[in-house]
């Protein structure tokens, strides 16, 4: 249990857990990771029998993962010590541990709200709106991705590499946990009214920012690739288009302005593209997200040759209509040009030129981040611990 003041509710969260372990014969304990409260909770966890573990770094995310690495359950639940989760509940999501599960997730919409257990703001839009998002962008069946009642095999999370440090760690559980491919599970979960007299930790806005800020930033596919797939594919369309001569589209007349703003849909999609492989590339390297075939055969397709060959192709056809473009210019005396006729050759030729850089610099960074580094191997490598006895801890 992450604790920051919590001293009106934690002593009864410890002592309503340690009765649901006697009661169902469970070897378990009860984990206080406090982060650094001022109103006696650390006292008060210890004298109901919890074990309290210190956590200077604050931050939801760093009290939880200073909880899980303290210990020493084969399986940990997670929940608030406000008491807006019954822990004597936890027996099925014990069962599905025992079952094979790797994280039992609760979910509150199918177990129930209480009145007053959670705003409306949160209730109908950012809880369900950023559970879509996590669905959409992640493939996952979870149907309450900030549910703060979840269980999981201790081993399993730790192997997943848990980083970020406030809110968002809810979610980057649960999107690394799919990610990896891992059993998952959902139990019904009732929420309660909190027993505080305060107001809660959580900031709306802030705190639902960063949220979704996480789950764009651990999908490039959606922050990068489909959107620029989709300007590159408009911006060519309207290019080859409007290289016939102008049209019109309902009353709309288009003509060569539309033809620079379709280039730089071309420029702009062709970027966010390649930074859809890079990031992919950089996040697998250094195990932010899990290895992806594909871009990994991508990735070594693409050679630092090839990218520079295309590249030098591109570079060659820009060049060659600015060429064209200063003859017809140079035939012209170099007067005045009708800028309908020139804008035609000049625009595809600049943004040929510019995607000609785009490759080849890609290309570059793309090769740097191939490259591997070798740790040194250590002097001594250390026994395999023991495997220890199935312990609950929460």
């Amino acid at each position: 249990m992450p604790c920051l003041n919590e001293a009106e509710t934690v002593e009864t969260c410890v002592r309503k857990t340690l009765t649901f372990f006697r009661e169902q014969g469970i070897d378990g304990e009860v984990v206080i990771a406090d982060n650094g409260s001022t109103d006696g909770s650390q006292q008060l966890a210890a004298d109901a029998g919890a074990r309290v573990v210190p956590v200077s770094a604050k931050g939801y995310g760093n009290a939880l993962m200073g909880g899980i690495r303290a210990a020493h359950g084969t399986y940990v639940a997670m929940g608030d010590a406000d008491d807006s989760y019954d822990f004597a509940t936890l027996g099925p999501f014990l069962e599905d541990l025992r079952g094979g599960a790797d994280l039992v997730m609760g979910n509150r919409f199918k177990g129930g709200i209480a009145p007053g257990a959670m705003p409306p703001l949160h209730r109908y839009l950012g809880n369900p709106v950023l559970s879509f998002v996590g669905r959409l962008l992640f493939r996952s069946e979870i149907g309450d991705f900030h549910c703060g009642l979840r269980a999981f095999n201790r081993e399993s999370i730790q192997r997943l590499g848990l980083q970020t440090t406030g809110m968002e760690f809810a979610s980057e559980m649960v999107v690394k946990a799919t990610l990896a491919k891992y059993d998952i599970r959902e139990r019904p979960t009732t929420l309660s009214p909190d027993g505080r007299s305060r107001a809660p930790h959580l900031s709306t806005w802030r705190d639902g920012w960063r949220h979704l800020r996480f789950l764009m930033l651990y999908s490039p596919r959606w922050l990068f690739l489909i959107p620029g797939l989709l300007l590159m594919a408009i911006g060519l369309i309207l290019g080859v288009a409007l290289e016939f001569g102008q049209f019109s589209v309902g009353g709309a007349h288009l003509d060569v302005d539309t033809l620079v703003g379709a280039s730089a849909m071309l420029v702009i999609g062709f970027q966010a593209v390649i930074f859809a492989l890079l990031t992919k590339v950089y996040a697998m390297e250094e195990g932010f997200l899990p290895h992806d075939g594909r871009v990994a055969r991508i990735h070594r397709f693409w050679s630092l040759e090839k990218g520079l060959a295309v590249g030098g192709l591109l570079a060659l056809l820009g060049l060659a209509g600015l060429i064209a473009s200063v003859s017809h210019w140079h035939g012209a005396g170099f007067g005045n040009l009708d800028p309908r006729n020139e804008l035609r050759i000049v625009v595809p030729s600049a943004a040929a030129l510019m995607m000609s850089l785009q490759a080849m610099f890609a290309s570059i960074f793309a090769s740097i981040l191939g490259i591997r580094h070798h740790a040194a191997p250590a002097e001594q490598e250390s026994e395999p611990a023991a495997p220890a006895p199935e312990r609950v801890g929460v």
